[in-house]
């Protein structure tokens, strides 16, 4: 078994430069990760999946930020526009939301395959509160566990259907910081009981999906001083108390949530249990910091990689006419304004 750098990494641009090109060939890094800047049109974004992947000699994964709405790197005139998550979900009703956002995530990932992506951060399993932060509330499924893991399930089920691998988010819970972790590092002090039945319990139900991403948040009940990305104890509640078997990425490791260097950063995330260094922003420098002290992959973290991998499927067969007039349906039916 492979063990590939315990990476997933951007570029800067819309091609590879060749530095990045022998940068990518070294490193080796499991995956790439792609943004708004690396994306101008359809055939583009496929020779760059496409160099991506040539860069390493592998079907490595891409992977994008795709939920829709305000979090979307696919955007028109190339790409459908969506609502945010929630306003989809408020407009159809309960009874249909979990339907609706599967037919949403389908014909999400229909469009990432056409262009060579095959993996997507979603879906944002958090369970919204009165806290949550203005930055990740629109993006939240609902306010009830059993809300939360029928969308999250279906939104999972969809992508996994598409060919596309989701990446589950933000583990162990990240509805009730009220903070935005791209700006600071929020603390959430609910008691573990607490935690343990509402916002741990969506994770736990949805524990067997392939991949998921850390929460740059301090939960002082179990760390004072570390976010979970980075605190050993957090990650064994990930594992022992959610359940979570498979492979886990930090967020961004850009985020000034986290402190210390770019490679401090990645070297505490790798050290306390994360199997993956996740770094976005493309900054070459950054990149070969990040590389080289995370090393390559765990014993197990290559197995829970290749497990990951596993459930890259070749997608099923769909109507797209279909799903569109079945979704249409749902938005303007009876019921809705």
């Amino acid at each position: 078994m492979a063990a590939h750098g315990a990476t997933v990494l951007g570029c800067e641009g819309a091609a590879l430069t060749e530095a990045e090109r022998a940068f990518f060939r070294a490193a080796d890094p499991w995956g790439f990760i792609l943004f708004k800047r690396n994306i101008e049109d359809p055939a583009q974004l496929r020779r760059l999946t496409s160099d991506l992947r040539e860069a390493v000699g592998r079907d490595a994964v891409v992977m994008i930020d795709q939920e829709g709405g305000r979090v979307a790197r696919l955007r028109p005139p190339h790409w459908r526009a969506w609502p945010d998550p929630r306003a989809q979900i408020d407009a159809v009703g309960p009874e249909r939301a979990a339907r609706a956002m599967w037919l949403r995530y389908r014909l999400m990932a229909h469009e990432m395959r056409a262009v060579g992506i095959d993996c997507d951060c979603a879906p944002v399993a958090d369970l919204r509160g009165p806290d949550t932060h203005p930055f990740l509330d629109y993006r939240c499924y609902g306010d009830t566990v059993e809300t939360v893991v029928e969308i999250a399930g279906a939104v999972a089920q969809a992508l996994l259907s598409g060919g596309v691998l989701p990446v589950m988010k933000h583990l162990p819970g990240h509805g009730r910081a009220n903070a935005d972790t791209h700006h600071d590092l929020p603390e959430v002090t609910a008691a573990p009981e607490v935690l343990e039945a509402t916002d741990f319990a969506t994770f736990r139900a949805l524990n067997t999906l392939p991949m998921a991403m850390s929460a740059h948040v301090i939960f002082p009940a179990w760390d004072q001083t570390r976010p979970a990305t980075q605190s050993p104890e957090m990650i064994r509640v990930m594992r022992e108390v959610i359940g979570f078997g498979g492979l886990l990425l930090t967020d961004d490791l850009s985020m000034e949530a986290l402190s210390g260097t770019i490679a401090d950063r990645a070297r505490f995330a790798v050290e306390a249990g994360c199997d993956i260094a996740l770094h976005c922003n493309g900054v070459l420098a950054e990149m070969e910091a990040v590389a080289e002290v995370s090393g390559r992959l765990s014993p197990q973290g290559a197995v829970r990689a290749e497990a990951a991998l596993a459930a890259r499927q070749i997608p099923d067969p769909i109507d797209i006419r279909a799903l569109e007039a079945e979704l249409e349906g749902l938005m303007t039916g009876p019921g809705n304004v």
